[in-house]
This record gives structure tokens, C-alpha cells and sequence, in this order.
């Protein structure tokens, strides 16, 4: 048996189908007083024995219950309605799952030891197991014997209950539309796209009415490429090609297609099995959600009740359970249906928003298929996880962390991946980078060892794949020291990753590596300077921006700043709640004129719609950052901005990454309205006092409080040189606040001001009567401005 939170204990699957019958009655056991110390006790603890009574399924005696109460909810519905307000269908689902524990509870007032006490050893686990499952059964027997208001109140979550049924589906259906992926994975029903130049591809039929129903009717350069030698030669591809080039797509329909061939070689076999087990997996899934999220609001209501716990005095039964007779018709379920469907597909990615983003694509291009997949990720319920992967999916997405995780659990699911079809390894630069993802490497290793299997292919993308850095001299002139190209970059990948045939080599990349339609541009300033620089683009040209910078620190910084400034930014960085962070990125998406600060983890292949620019707030530390970074925007043929905020200590950083992409041309200044920046170091520089001043304060406070905390605990005096901050009087915090205040109601006064002034001279009128307003910035997008700079100077030059 397995420990489980709250103490509970996860039985085995056979003894989950089991319920307690009751034949005879329950009667009271005689205790001796002299068991108390004090005699009043003697009314407050009871105890109770059951000896008749049988093990029966626990559907049949469900399916009794819900009968009694739906005919007794009927003529109760009007005064319910009237006792309890209304839940939100999040918390109904709670109450739902929750029945059991609300109907001992109310009937007892305190929670009920089961002690279970019988002749056999076996018999007593068993028991247990069924007690722990079923205890609802048993204490419902006994609540009907007390008075009728207690039925009412025991009903309401029950009622309730049916109602959050109905108003589930709703709930799940607007979770799965809120997502950055929708808006390109949008289906346009009306017309459907014309797929006659993928047929040609040997794209399966399914995924051909899958990509005519999202409107994919042409195949892009690599998927042209990758899917014939895949999916009709069966080889292992390494693909590079720009950012924004469809990559997922051209692992994902080969993923597919493999999926279904074995599906059909095994359909025979399988089919007669499938509908039975499937059947009772359902039954099975739900029954583990409704037990997880018991689970919470059980530990919710402990943590509320603690209180009045101490006040009122609770009533204990015990029961001793005897006599036990077994169910015989009960059948077991087979353990063996996770052999039958095995993991056929397994992409691996770096960050955590990348696996959710691929998990919808394939999600979309196998909608008619009916094949199953999963995502593995941290930061979310790694309990809710297995219970996904018990369903048995034929791809999962992971992340290599939660997947090694899991790996070593010995899952069921992951336990055989001799049978694994397809590997995908995305961003495998990044991914088998040194230094990083430890994890990914153990599981190359079992995958090429003990878990190998000679039929699967093995797919490796990146946008940087083949980027190559020049090596330096001091590195060319120890001894063995070989010149890297590309050719060898890609043979030390092939040999990090186990793929050990001869592989289809894909090359779409520039020799610039970032994309045609992307306008890079530069701006050099001093490092205190980048703030103003970075308010005055965001205010000069709104839009969809993403800003990157290297650390967290820096994305909480500003984050702040431009808040206080009214710029409202999303950040983005690995320190945040994943849920905060998938949430980010919708609203992100969602916004027409949004700005996302962010750390790299959002710089690798993440496609959100129409971000018109980049901005490099620090400058990345290698070249294949930077091609990603900027690959953000400028996606699908469409055009974006890239703008470099280039310190003195970014010097050496950009310097490097103009050799190694080989730059042809100097990158363009981009055009700054100087006569705006006075106002606008105004505003900056007053919203960093007022930052400066909210975070020293905060983090004082934080510290003081913490440092209090302790000593009451260990009952100590506490220095006033252990506080952080010199200790202020009364008079002197209230004059801090008070300038405070004032800080922020003069910028309050200067955000109110318009900052682009359209000045008219009216001095000289035309001849046709009308006056000519002068051509000014405000409207012009950021592309335009800098294409319009560059043909003054292309005029000025000749």
C-alpha cells in the first residue's frame, strides 16, 4: 500500500470496488468506567459494534443510495434552496467529492475512528481498505437513524452535488479555449483550406482533414523536406531551419502516422479488449480526481475548524467491524492492459510553456485520430500527472526533469520504453547543452542501453542547430584541439542523443540566422540610461512587446517601475507559479498593446501571434540566444522590430555575436526623438525614488517581521541592531509616508500631460487656405520610423 496525504491509504485496485452492506444493527458496547478520569466523560464517548453485515460492490450499493435520496431531494429542493447560497461550480465539485466527510461531520460533530478488529490478518488489511474507501456506506446507515433536520442538513451537498454535474462540462470547455496557441490554431469552419499539396507528403488521412480544418493548406520548406524521408523511408531527421518555420508540425504528423501504423498492426488484437477496460479506467480516473481533491478541502476544513475544535466538546464513536462476508461475483480487473498500450511517442523540451504549446499543436493535427496525449511538466500536481499517464497515452510531452522523476517511480506507463516509436528531442542545442538538464542525459543513456529499441526513429530540431561559434586561438593552439564546423557539431549531437544509422541532415538556416523579415536595430547608451530608453519606446510605439533580460532580478525591477509608471507589464520569469505563468502568457496574447518582461526562459520557440518587437533590455550572452530571442517576433513571413539596449558592458557580448553571425552590413541606429527624452527622464527618474523608497520599505518590513516572529517563538529580546533600517519615530515614518504620497501625486499630475506635442506654426497661411499640419511621429510604427531614417540616409549618401 502506498502513503498518501492526510493518512490515507491508496488500496489496491481490486478492493477499490468494494462497499459494506449492513444486515443487522449497530449496537452499543458497555465501557467500564474506570477507563475515565473524570466521570462526566462517561456521556461524551460511546462506543458501537457491527456484526452483521456483508462486503457487497460498492456500485450496486451507489447506485440503492442515490435512488433513496434523489426521491427524498425532491419534496426537500424548496428548503435548501432557501438554507445554503450559492457556490461557484469550482467549490460544487468539492462539496461533490466531499459528501462522505460533510455527512459524518454533521451527524457526529467530530471526526469517526474506524477500528477494525478481526480473527484473520488478511480479512483485517482487506477491511481497512474498504473501510478507508467506503466509509460513506457505513456512517449513512447510521445517520439515518437520527432526526429529520439532520437529514436536511446532510442533503444540501448532495443536491448540490447534481447541480455541479450539469455545470462541469461548461467549465472545462472554457479552460480549453483560453490559450496564446488558439488564435494560430484557429479553425476556420466555413471554408476549409485545400490539403492537395500535402497528399504528396504520405500525410495520413485524418491529419490531412485535421490541417484542411485549421486552414494549413501549403506545407512550409522544412515540413516539405522532413515528412517524405520520415514517414515513407522511416529515417531519423535533424532539422535546422529559422524560427517561425513550422518545426512542430514536421516531428508531429511523422509522430502520428507511426502512432497509426501500429495501431492497425495491432487493432485485431486489441479492439475486443479495449472497450471493457476503457470502461472501467473511466470509472477508475474520475474516482482518483474526486479523491484528490477530497484530499484538499478536507486539509482546507481541518485548518478552518481548528478553532472551534477547542471550544465545543466533540463526540468520538468507534466502531468494531466483525464477521466479514465477501462478495464472490465480484470480478478483478487485469493488470496487464498498460502492455497492450504503450508509449509510442515521447518529445522532450527545455521550458515548461514550450511542452504545453506542442502538446496543443498535436493536439490539433490529430483531433480526428482519437490517440491520446499527455504533458509532464514541474510546477503542477505530479499526482494529477500519473493519473493522466494511467489512461495510458500514446504521446507524452515532457519536460526532462518531471519525466526522470517519474522514470524512477517505475510508473507503469514509463516503465517499458523499449516499445517507444519516436523520440523527439526539441531544441536539442539547448537541451544537451553542458551543464544543463542532467536528467535528459540519464535518460539518453537508458534509452540507448537498456530501454533500446532498433525500429525507433529519433527527430532533433533547433533554429540554431548548425549555428557554429569561431573557436579561439588560445583554444586552436593546445594539442588535440579540433576546429569545430558543422559537420562535427552534428556528429557529437548525433552521439549525445544515440541515433546511430545514417539520418536525414535538414539545413534551412541564413548564414545571418535570423529571418529575412526581421529589422534589427541598436541603440548605445550608459546602463542607467536604459530605462529611459525602454519607457520612451513603449510609449512612442505601442504594440505587442516582449522585453528580455538576464536575470530575475532585473524583470522585477522593472516590472515595478514600469507599473508605477502605468505601462502595466506581465513578467515572466522561473521564480513564478506556473499557473502565473501560463496566465501571463494568455493575457499576454489576449492584449493588443501588451508588454511581457522576461527572463529566457520565453525565448525558445514559443509562438505567440503578432509580436511587432523585441526588445534586448541586456544584451544575451550567445549568439543562439539571440537568434532565439529575436525569433519571437518577425514569425510566419510576417515582419517585427529587434532592438539592442547596448551598454559599455554589453560591448563585448555584442561583439561576439556580430562575428559569429557574420554580419554583413552594421546594424542600424534606431531614431530617437530627443526632444521628448527631458520629459521623460523627469517621469523616470521620479518613479524610482518612489520604487526605491516601496522596496526598501517592503523589505524591512519583510525582514522585521520575520526576525519578530522567531524571537516570540523562542521567547528572546530582540536588538534593535538585528532590524533592518535604523528605528523611526512616529513623526519621522509619517513624514516618509508623507513624501511618499507626494512623489506620487506630482507623477500622477506629470502622466496626465501629453509627452508628443503636435506644434503648429500658423504664422503663414497657404494659398489654398488650408494650414499644413508637420509631419510628426505619433502614429508611425516602429519599422516605419526606422525605414524612413534609412532612406534619408540612402538620399543624403548620393
Amino acid at each position: 500500500m502506498k502513503a498518501r496525504k492526510g493518512g490515507r491509504f491508496r488500496s489496491s485496485f481490486k478492493w477499490k470496488q468494494k462497499g459494506i452492506e449492513v444486515v443487522g444493527e449497530w449496537k452499543t458496547v458497555q465501557i467500564d468506567p474506570n477507563l475515565f478520569a473524570e466521570e462526566e466523560f462517561r456521556d461524551i464517548v460511546c462506543l458501537e459494534e457491527l456484526t452483521d453485515y456483508k462486503l457487497v460492490s460498492s456500485s450496486k450499493v451507489g447506485k440503492i443510495k442515490e435512488k433513496k435520496r434523489k426521491a427524498e431531494s425532491a419534496s426537500e429542493e424548496g428548503n435548501e434552496e432557501v438554507e445554503e447560497p450559492v457556490i461557484p461550480p469550482k467549490k460544487k465539485k468539492k462539496n461533490k467529492d466531499l459528501r462522505s466527510q460533510i455527512d459524518k461531520g454533521r451527524t457526529h460533530s467530530a471526526a469517526e475512528i474506524d477500528v477494525l478488529v478481526d480473527k484473520e490478518a488478511q480479512c483485517n488489511e482487506i477491511i481497512e481498505e474498504a473501510n478507508c474507501e467506503d466509509r460513506g456506506h457505513v456512517t449513512e446507515s447510521m445517520s439515518s437513524r437520527k432526526d429529520t433536520p439532520k437529514k436536511k442538513k446532510k442533503k444540501v451537498p448532495k443536491n448540490k452535488a447534481s447541480e455541479a454535474q450539469e455545470a462541469l462540462p461548461s467549465v472545462a470547455t472554457s479552460k480549453k479555449v483560453k490559450n496564446w496557441t488558439t488564435e494560430v490554431l484557429s479553425a476556420s469552419i466555413d471554408q476549409k483550406a485545400d490539403v492537395s499539396a500535402w497528399k504528396d507528403l504520405f500525410v495520413p488521412e485524418p491529419v490531412l482533414q485535421a490541417l484542411s480544418y485549421l486552414g494549413f493548406s501549403a506545407p512550409t520548406p522544412i515540413q516539405a523536406l522532413a515528412l517524405p524521408s520520415a514517414i515513407r523511408d522511416n529515417m531519423d531527421v535533424l532539422g535546422a531551419a529559422e524560427t517561425g518555420s513550422g518545426k512542430t508540425l514536421a516531428f508531429a504528423i511523422p509522430m502520428i502516422h507511426s502512432v497509426l501504423q501500429w495501431q492497425k498492426s495491432n487493432n485485431s488484437t486489441t479492439r475486443n479488449d479495449s472497450v471493457s477496460k476503457e470502461s472501467h479506467q473511466r470509472h477508475d480516473e474520475t474516482r482518483w480526481e474526486n479523491e484528490d481533491e477530497a484530499e484538499k478541502v478536507t486539509h482546507q476544513q481541518v485548518e478552518d475548524s481548528g478553532d472551534e475544535d477547542d471550544v465545543s466538546f466533540t463526540t468520538g464513536c468507534v466502531k468494531v467491524l466483525e464477521n466479514v462476508e465477501f462478495d464472490s461475483n465480484d470480478e478483478t480487473h487485469t493488470v496487464d492492459f498498460h502492455k497492450k498500450r504503450p508509449l509510442l511517442g515521447l518529445v522532450l523540451t527545455p521550458t515548461r510553456e514550450l511542452a504545453v504549446q506542442v502538446k496543443h499543436h498535436i493536439d490539433a493535427v490529430a483531433k480526428f485520430t482519437g490517440i491520446k496525449t499527455a504533458i509532464l511538466v514541474g510546477g503542477m500536481a505530479a499526482q494529477k500527472q500519473e493519473r493522466v499517464l494511467n489512461r495510458k497515452p500514446e504521446i507524452v510531452i515532457a519536460t526532462p526533469g518531471r519525466l526522470w522523476e517519474l522514470v524512477k517511480e517505475r510508473h507503469p506507463h514509463l516503465s517499458n520504453l523499449r516499445q517507444l516509436r519516436c523520440l523527439v528531442i526539441d531544441e536539442a542545442d539547448r537541451m544537451v547543452e553542458k551543464g544543463h538538464f542532467l536528467e535528459l542525459s540519464q535518460l539518453l543513456e537508458i534509452l540507448n542501453d537498456s530501454q533500446y529499441n532498433p525500429r525507433r526513429q529519433t527527430f532533433v530540431f533547433s533554429a540554431t542547430l548548425t549555428l557554429v561559434h569561431q573557436t579561439p586561438t588560445r583554444v586552436l593552439q593546445k594539442k588535440n584541439a579540433k576546429k569545430m564546423d558543422k559537420k562535427t557539431k552534428l556528429e557529437l549531437l548525433m552521439e549525445k542523443v544515440g541515433i546511430k544509422g545514417k539520418p536525414k541532415v535538414i539545413d534551412l538556416t541564413r548564414k545571418e540566422a535570423t529571418v529575412e523579415t526581421l529589422t534589427e536595430t541598436r541603440i548605445h547608451c550608459n546602463t542607467n540610461e536604459k530605462d529611459y530608453y525602454l519607457y520612451y519606446f513603449l510609449l512612442q510605439y505601442p504594440g505587442r512587446t516582449m522585453v528580455f533580460a538576464n536575470s530575475i532580478d532585473c524583470v522585477k525591477r522593472l516590472s515595478s517601475l514600469l507599473t508605477i509608471l502605468n505601462c502595466d507589464p506581465l513578467p515572466l520569469h522561473a521564480n513564478m507559479h506556473q499557473k502565473q505563468r501560463l496566465k501571463n502568457l494568455e493575457r499576454f496574447a489576449e492584449r493588443e498593446s501588451c508588454v511581457l518582461l522576461t527572463t529566457d526562459v520565453a525565448a525558445r520557440g514559443l509562438d505567440i501571434p503578432n509580436v511587432q518587437h523585441v526588445i534586448h533590455y541586456q544584451v544575451p550572452r550567445t549568439s543562439e540566444l539571440y537568434v532565439h530571442r529575436s525569433g519571437r517576433t518577425a514569425r510566419a513571413a510576417s515582419e517585427g522590430l529587434s532592438l539592442l539596449l547596448i551598454g559599455p558592458e554589453d560591448l563585448i557580448n555584442f561583439r561576439k555575436i556580430y562575428k559569429t553571425l557574420e554580419k554583413s552590413e552594421e546594424l542600424p541606429f534606431f531614431p530617437v526623438d530627443t526632444k521628448c527624452m527631458i520629459s521623460i527622464k523627469e517621469r523616470m527618474n521620479l518613479a524610482r525614488q518612489i520604487e526605491k523608497a516601496e522596496f526598501f520599505n517592503s523589505r524591512a518590513k519583510q525582514h522585521n517581521s520575520w526576525l519578530q516572529q522567531a524571537a516570540e517563538a523562542l521567547e528572546m529580546d530582540l536588538d534593535d541592531d538585528m532590524l533592518m533600517g535604523k528605528k523611526t519615530s512616529e513623526q519621522e515614518e509619517s513624514q516618509k509616508q508623507k513624501m511618499l504620497k507626494g512623489m506620487k501625486k506630482q507623477l500622477k499630475h506629470m502622466l496626465s500631460q501629453p509627452l508628443f506635442k503636435v506644434l503648429m506654426k500658423t504664422k503663414y497661411p497657404t494659398q489654398s487656405g488650408k494650414l499644413l499640419l508637420p509631419q510628426t511621429s505619433v502614429g508611425i510604427s516602429a519599422l516605419g520610423a526606422v525605414s524612413k531614417k534609412q532612406a534619408k540616409k540612402k538620399k543624403s549618401t548620393k
